[in-house]
């Protein structure tokens, strides 16, 4: 009887602690039910929001991912920031009726998120494709978005591409998806990487839908055939910093010819899925690029423009 009695202290006690560390805010951070916005066009956009404080940092996956790839920044970021995970259109849990898969769209999706939660100060923090996309919600939200963060993205916004190389870039993809889509992946994942978290991308993003990555692909590059990559940068008068992998070279000189304000922060021996792989060092570097971003958004003039402009 006297055991039992104890034992029964003792789990009041735990239970009690427990309660207690919930009240103090210590632990990992815990979500609200996901939610669903819906964008310009009707796509119901599923995200889910993490935490508190300003500002709010909306985290957009990179081409054929999802809101999972961010599944080492939210338990660290959440802590100090509202954290908003968004799954595109034709990603994730989101919708997938569209005919087409513009840089446009996905920037309205952004946009039907940020909406719904009412954020007034925002972070944008793309991978990847999820760079231009950011790029495109900036636009559409001036008023609000004080930055934009690029994972291992936006390189060169000038890069001379040609209708014919992005031809036969897509040629193999459009044949055989599921299979060359993993040797258009592998490229970008370097040696030493966990074999598990290596397997799991690649046969993850293989089976993505192939009409909506093959529609993402097509006019992510048209953008930078017409120059549409970089003229954007044009008309966003916001900080851009990226935290690169040091695969491929940064132009700078390019960049800030259409950025007011860019830095890189560049891990060595990372690859494309950085976030993933080096998770620690990646969210030191991504904590100094927000902080980077918060003091130059203060002295960056005139963020606001035409919400119309093309």
């Amino acid at each position: 009887m006297k055991v039992r009695l104890v034992s029964r202290n003792l789990i009041c006690l735990a239970s009690c602690l427990v309660i207690l560390l919930l009240m103090l805010g210590v632990g990992s951070a815990e979500a609200s039910w996901p939610r669903v916005a819906l964008s310009k066009d009707g796509t119901p956009i599923f995200f889910e929001i993490y935490g508190t404080g300003e500002p709010t940092l909306v985290f957009v996956h990179g081409w054929s991912c999802d809101g999972r790839y961010w599944r080492e920044q939210v338990p660290y970021f959440s802590k100090k920031h509202r954290v908003v995970i968004v799954d595109l259109a034709g990603h994730g849990h989101s919708g997938l009726s569209r005919s087409k898969y513009t840089m446009k769209d996905y920037g309205e999706d952004v946009r039907a998120v940020v909406d719904a939660v009412g954020s007034r100060e925002v972070i944008l923090i793309g991978h990847s494709m999820g760079g231009t996309v950011g790029a495109e919600a900036a636009r559409m939200m001036l008023d609000r978005v004080i930055g934009l963060i690029g994972i291992d993205t936006l390189q060169n916004i000038e890069y001379p591409l040609t209708p014919e190389e992005m031809k036969k870039m897509l040629a193999p993809l459009e044949k055989d998806f599921q299979t060359e889509s993993r040797v258009f992946v592998e490229q970008m994942i370097r040696p030493g990487i966990d074999p598990e978290l290596r397997e799991w991308i690649l046969s993850d993003m293989s089976a993505a839908p192939p009409a909506v990555a093959l529609s993402s692909l097509n006019y992510m590059m048209s953008e930078y055939i017409s120059g549409q990559a970089a003229k954007i940068f044009d008309k966003i008068k916001i900080p851009v910093v990226t935290v690169n992998a040091d695969m491929w070279p940064v132009d700078y000189e390019a960049n800030r010819r259409h950025m007011k304000f860019f830095e890189t922060i560049t891990l060595k021996g990372a690859g494309h899925f950085l976030m993933l792989n080096h998770p620690e060092e990646f969210n030191r570097a991504l904590e100094q690029a927000i902080r980077i971003v918060s003091k130059n958004s203060k002295i960056v003039p005139d963020r606001t423009a035409p919400d119309n402009v093309p």
